[in-house]
C-alpha cells in the first residue's frame, strides 16, 4: 500500500480517499448535499466519477430542485435525512425549535489531518505516527438554525478501512434535540450481497448466521444497555460466491458498547443502505446552545480477497490500533481462575493451595474471582462493598497477594464494580444511586441493581473503592465482570427531558472509570467480561485488551464461538480457558487434550482446581503449559485462517501462520466419531508456497516421513485421516468423539 491521499477536484467537489488499494468517494451536489460515489477496489484519482450520480425521472419522486428531476431518495447519501425528499431511514434527525424535524444540511468548509483526532471520552481506533492516515473533515450546516454537522472520515496507510463519526454543534440560540445520530450511513449501488450476522444468547454467543439481503430492513441491534450476548455490533456482507480465501466483502464493526443499531435498508430498487451507530429507540439529547455530541466511532473494512483478509484486516486494526498499553503486543499471562474451582466456597488456605498446584504445573497467575469482599457467600449480598471478607482473608487482598507472590505467581482480582446488591453498604448509604423509576417496581438481574454511572459521583466512589484495594496490593490483572441487562434506566440526577441520555451517558460513565484506572494502573492487565461474552466488542478492546469469550467453557460449544468470534477481533482478546468434566455449563465430557487444543487458540487458562486431576493428567497439563509457553506469540499474535466451519460440518479447522511464514500451527477438531470413514485432508493457508515444512503432531510425532511442500499443503492439502494415507505417529491415539490434533509446521528450506 501507499501513504494514505486525499484528492481533492479542481472545483472543489469531490474527494477521493485513497492508500492504493482501496478508495472511498464522495462528492457534493449543487445543493450542498453529500453524496456517496464509490468505495472498494482502488481506481485512478484524477478521473471524474460523477457520472455515477445519475438522474432522470421516475413516477412518485419528490424533487427539492424546481429545475431538474433530482430527488435525495434515489441518491446515494453520506448523511440521509428523512423528509425532503428521502424516505429511507434517516442517519440524522433532529427536533428543531418549531418542532420540525426536517433539516438541510449543506457542506460549508472542509478540513485535510494528518492523522487522526482522539473521541475525546469515546473509544477510538488510533495512529502512532501521523503518517499512518490521513483524515477529511466535512463541515455541513443547518443555516436556518445554526446546526452544525462534522462528518470525519479517516483513510489508513496499513489497513484498508475507514473510519467514521458524527459530530453535532449548537451554534443557534435555542435548544435542539437529536433524536438519531447514526455513526455511518452508506448507500450501496445494489443488493446483491449475502448478510452475515453474529447472534446467539448467553452460553451460545456470537454464532454465524447467514441471509439473503431483500427488500426492505434487516438489522441487528441492543437495547439492553450493553451490546449483549444475542448481538454483536459487527456486520459483514458479502458477495454470493465469496468465501475464506476469494472474493469481495464488506464489514461494518461499531466502536462501541452500549444500545446499538446496524441495519441494512434495500429499497424497491434494489439500493441498500447501511446505517450503524447508537439505537435510536430510546435515544434523545438535548444540545443547549454551545453544546456539542459526539457519536460513536464506526469502521467499515473492505477486501476482494475473501473473508480471512477481512478478517485480518479487523485483526490488525483492532489489536494494533485500537488496544492500547503495555500489553497490547504482550503474549498473555497462563492463569488458574479458581471460580468453577469453588465459586463461593473458599478462604485463604483453599485458595493457596489451588495456586500451590497451579504453579507446579507451571501457571504463572492466580485470579481470585467473586465472593472475596463485603458480605458475599451468595449472589444476594455484598456486591458494591469493595473491602476483603476478613472472615474469609484475614490478611485482606494485600496478605493473599504476598502469599501468592511468594509463589512465585502474578495474582488477579475479580471485581463487578457496575453492580450492586440491595443487602450492601453501598446501597443503604446511597438507594439513589441506582437506576429506577420512582414510583414504579425495579427489575433485578442475579438479585443485583445497576449503579447509575450517568452520575460523576457515583463513578467516583467506585474508583476509589477499587483504587483503595489496588493501591495495598500487589496486583497485575482485573478481571471486570458486568453480569445484567439495564433496566428501569431512569437516573436521579437528570432532568425529564434528559432522561433518553442515561443509557449513553452510563457507557460514557464505564469508559470514563476504565480509563482513570489504566492511567493510574498501565502495568495490569484488564479483562472485560459481561457473563462472559455479553460485551465483547470493540468498544471494549480499547480499555481491556482481552476479554472472556463466553461463560461457557465447554470445548466443543468453544468451537463455534471462538470461530464466531474470530470474524472480527483478534486471537489475543479471545479469553480462553480449560474447565473441568462433566462441563459446568453442558455437563459433556470432553477429552484433557482436546480442552487445550481449543483453549490455546486465545489466552488460554484454567478454569479448574489442578488437585483434583490424576497423576497422568496433572502431566498433560504440565506439557499443554510448555507447549502454550513455547508457542503463544504465535497462536495469539500470528496470521489466523479459518479452514473448516463448525456451522457447515462435523470438522472444525483453524491455523496461525508466523509473519515470516516460517511457523505455523493447525487446530483440527472433530465433533462426533464415525466408523470406516473416508480419508480426508484439510487444505491449508498463509504457507510459502516455496518453503518445505517438516510437520508434527502435538506430542511431536512426524506426520510424513518427508517434509511436505508449502504448495502441496495448501493446494493438495494436509492429511487428517485416521491412522490412514501416510500418518506414521505410532503413540496410542484417542479417536473417538469429540477428538482434536494440533500440528505444528516449522520451514526446513528458505524460499526460492
Amino acid at each position: 500500500m501507499m501513504n494514505p491521499q486525499i484528492y481533492i477536484s479542481a472545483d472543489e467537489t469531490t474527494f477521493h480517499l485513497t492508500n492504493g488499494e482501496f478508495s472511498y468517494i464522495l462528492h457534493c451536489l449543487p445543493d450542498g448535499h453529500l453524496m456517496h460515489l464509490w468505495s472498494g477496489k482502488a481506481v485512478r484519482p484524477e478521473a471524474d466519477y460523477t457520472c455515477f450520480h445519475e438522474v432522470f425521472p421516475r413516477p412518485m419522486t419528490s424533487c427539492p430542485d424546481a429545475d431538474s428531476w433530482y430527488s435525495r431518495e434515489h441518491t446515494a447519501q453520506e448523511c440521509g435525512t428523512f423528509g425532503s425528499s428521502d424516505f429511507r431511514t434517516p442517519a440524522i434527525e433532529i427536533t428543531h425549535p418549531d418542532g420540525s424535524t426536517l433539516s438541510d444540511f449543506q457542506l460549508t468548509s472542509w478540513n485535510i489531518l494528518d492523522g487522526k483526532p482522539a473521541l475525546p471520552g469515546l473509544p477510538a481506533v488510533y495512529c502512532e505516527d501521523s503518517s499512518e492516515a490521513k483524515t477529511l473533515e466535512c463541515i455541513l450546516t443547518d443555516q436556518k438554525n445554526s446546526l452544525e454537522m462534522v462528518l470525519s472520515y479517516t483513510i489508513f496507510r496499513d489497513h484498508n478501512v475507514i473510519a467514521r463519526n458524527t459530530r453535532l454543534i449548537n451554534h443557534g440560540d435555542a435548544p435542539v434535540y437529536a433524536d438519531t445520530v447514526q455513526s455511518l450511513c452508506l448507500d450501496l449501488p445494489d443488493s446483491d450481497y449475502v448478510w452475515m450476522q453474529f447472534s446467539g444468547a448467553w452460553g451460545r454467543e456470537r454464532h454465524l448466521r447467514n441471509r439473503t439481503l431483500e427488500q426492505g430492513i434487516q438489522s441487528v441491534g441492543s437495547r439492553r444497555g450493553h451490546s449483549s450476548h444475542n448481538h454483536n455490533p459487527v456486520v459483514i456482507l458479502r458477495r454470493e460466491h465469496t468465501d475464506e480465501v476469494q472474493g469481495e466483502a464488506l464489514g461494518i464493526a461499531l466502536v462501541y458498547s452500549g444500545n446499538f443499531l446496524i441495519q441494512a435498508e434495500v429499497d424497491t430498487y434494489d439500493k441498500t443502505r447501511i446505517l450503524a451507530g447508537i439505537h435510536p429507540d430510546g435515544f434523545r439529547w438535548k444540545l443547549e446552545p454551545g453544546e456539542q455530541f459526539q457519536s460513536p466511532e464506526a469502521v467499515m473494512a473492505w477486501t476482494d480477497q475473501g473473508l480471512n483478509r477481512l478478517s485480518q484486516t479487523f485483526h490488525g486494526l483492532f489489536g494494533r490500533r485500537l488496544a492500547r498499553g503495555c500489553w497490547r503486543d504482550r503474549p498473555r499471562p497462563i492463569l488458574n481462575n479458581n471460580w468453577e474451582a469453588t465459586m463461593f466456597d473458599f478462604d485463604e488456605e483453599s485458595l493457596v493451595k489451588i495456586a500451590g498446584k497451579a504453579k507446579e504445573c507451571g501457571v504463572e497467575l492466580f485470579v481470585l474471582d467473586d465472593g472475596w469482599f463485603g458480605a458475599r457467600r451468595n449472589d444476594k449480598a455484598g456486591l458494591g462493598d469493595w473491602v476483603a471478607n476478613p472472615e474469609l482473608l484475614p490478611n485482606g487482598i494485600a496478605g493473599l497477594s504476598k502469599r501468592i507472590r511468594g509463589l512465585g505467581m502474578e495474582m488477579g482480582l475479580w471485581f463487578e464494580p457496575e453492580m450492586v446488591n440491595k443487602d450492601s453498604n453501598l446501597y443503604r448509604a446511597h438507594p439513589d444511586w441506582i437506576l429506577e423509576v420512582p414510583g414504579r417496581t425495579g427489575c433485578h438481574g442475579r438479585n443485583q441493581f445497576v449503579l447509575d454511572f450517568s452520575r460523576k459521583e457515583v463513578v467516583d466512589a467506585v474508583y476509589d473503592m477499587m483504587c483503595h484495594v489496588l493501591d495495598d496490593a500487589d496486583l497485575s490483572y482485573i478481571k471486570w465482570d458486568m453480569n445484567r441487562s439495564i433496566t428501569d434506566c431512569w437516573s436521579h440526577a437528570l432532568p425529564a427531558d434528559r432522561q433518553k441520555e442515561t443509557a449513553h451517558r452510563y457507557i460514557l460513565g464505564v469508559y470514563d472509570l476504565y480509563e482513570r484506572l489504566i492511567q493510574r494502573y498501565p502495568q495490569i492487565l484488564f479483562e472485560s467480561c459481561a457473563s462472559g461474552g455479553g460485551r465483547f466488542d470493540p468498544g471494549m478492546l480499547y480499555y481491556a485488551p482481552q476479554a472472556w469469550c463466553s461463560d461457557d467453557s465447554d470445548a466443543v460449544e468453544r468451537l463455534s464461538i471462538q470461530y464466531g468470534t474470530s470474524y472480527a477481533y483478534p486471537l489475543s482478546s479471545i479469553g480462553a480457558h480449560v474447565s473441568e468434566v462433566p462441563n459446568q455449563q453442558v455437563y459433556r465430557n470432553v477429552p484433557l487434550h482436546t480442552r487445550a487444543n481449543v483453549a490455546c487458540f486465545g489466552t488460554h487458562g484454567y478454569e479448574l482446581d489442578l488437585n483434583s486431576l490424576a497423576p497422568e493428567e496433572l502431566e498433560q497439563v504440565r506439557e499443554q503449559i510448555r507447549f502454550m509457553k513455547d508457542n503463544r506469540r504465535l497462536l495469539q499474535f500470528g496470521t489466523f485462517y479459518r479452514l473448516s466451519s463448525p456451522f457447515e460440518g462435523n470438522v472444525t479447522a483453524w491455523m496461525v501462520v508466523s509473519e515470516d511464514q516460517t511457523e505455523a500451527i493447525v487446530g483440527w477438531y472433530r465433533t462426533l466419531s464415525h466408523v470406516n470413514q473416508p480419508t480426508s485432508r484439510i487444505r491449508l493457508q498463509g504457507l510459502h508456497p516455496d518453503r518445505q515444512y517438516t510437520v508434527m503432531t502435538e506430542g511431536r510425532h512426524p506426520y510424513r516421513t518427508h517434509a511436505p511442500w508449502g504448495d502441496e499443503l495448501m493446494h493438495m492439502g494436509l492429511i487428517t485421516s485416521d491412522g490412514l494415507s501416510g500418518q506414521v505417529e505410532t503413540r496410542d491415539k484417542y479417536y473417538g468423539d469429540f477428538d482434536s490434533r494440533l500440528y505444528l509446521l516449522r520451514a526446513v528450506t528458505p524460499a526460492a
